[in-house]
């Protein structure tokens, strides 16, 4: 798994969307059993925090130890530092496995293997993502769309390309439930959105490479369809994977 976020943690924290209640009132109705929950790839726990009001304990591991120093706390989540291939988690543990906006860095193969080990028999794991925002302005999303695929688009690392295909290109060997279409809008302001661009994994890559800032460049573009004091209402669009564990059959004993 790769760590793309340590270096940005504190603006992570502040300008990254938070996921729809609807969501998480989606992952409960699928999940009746609730003792333990493992949110895989936590980065500042927002997820983490949601599950830690609904199980009795949440393991919440990510493997950037910036990211968790600015992670929620609740007296019933274990933060630690952790990839996500290789726990020392005990067999059959998890009645929920979540992965919010990170599955698509990960080594599939040995991820899975591991939710094979760990999650309980007829247990939930549950993938999602959110793809590029929308507004309500034309203007703005024409320029964000250039911003994306020309300025920084060669800089995305290749596995962004799962997350423009909303995970339908990620391996998914689990027992696969439907999931409804999910958004989380929101109104922002022009430096908020600003502020979430500078978040992106490509836009660090972009100042690492040429020791400039493509967000600050873009700024007098987006200044003038965007005035500073206005709110646009702003969407993502939220997509899912869901599956089930298999069910093992107790042995009576004889």
């Amino acid at each position: 798994m790769k760590d793309n976020f340590s270096q940005q943690s504190a603006q992570y924290a502040r300008f990254r969307p938070v996921y729809p209640p609807a969501l998480y009132d989606f992952i409960l109705s699928l999940t009746p059993a609730r003792h333990r929950a493992w949110d895989c790839a936590t980065g500042n726990g927002q997820v983490a925090a949601v599950l830690a009001d609904h199980f009795g304990e949440v393991w919440a591991t990510d493997i950037s130890a910036q990211q968790l120093e600015h992670a929620i706390q609740k007296p019933n989540i274990r933060y630690a530092v952790g990839a996500a291939e290789s726990t020392d988690f005990p067999d059959h543990y998890f009645d929920l496995i979540t992965v919010a906006q990170a599955a698509h860095w990960f080594d599939f193969e040995r991820f899975y293997a591991e939710v094979r080990r760990i999650l309980a028999p007829g247990g939930l794991l549950v993938l999602w993502g959110y793809g590029l925002m929308r507004t309500e302005s034309p203007a703005v999303d024409a320029l964000l769309d250039r911003f994306y695929r020309e300025v920084v688009g060669s800089y995305w690392d290749a596995e962004r390309r799962h997350v423009d295909e909303a995970y339908r290109s990620i391996p998914f060997p689990f027992a696969e439930i439907g999931a409804p279409d999910f958004r989380m809008p929101y109104r922002w302001t022009r430096a908020h959105f600003l502020g979430y661009l500078g978040t992106w994994s490509a836009v660090q890559h972009y100042r690492k490479a040429l020791g400039e800032d493509p967000v600050a460049l873009f700024t007098p573009e987006i200044a003038a369809v965007w005035p500073e004091e206005k709110e646009l209402d702003i969407w993502f669009p939220v997509f899912v994977r869901v599956g089930r564990g298999r069910y093992v059959s107790q042995v009576q004993p004889s």
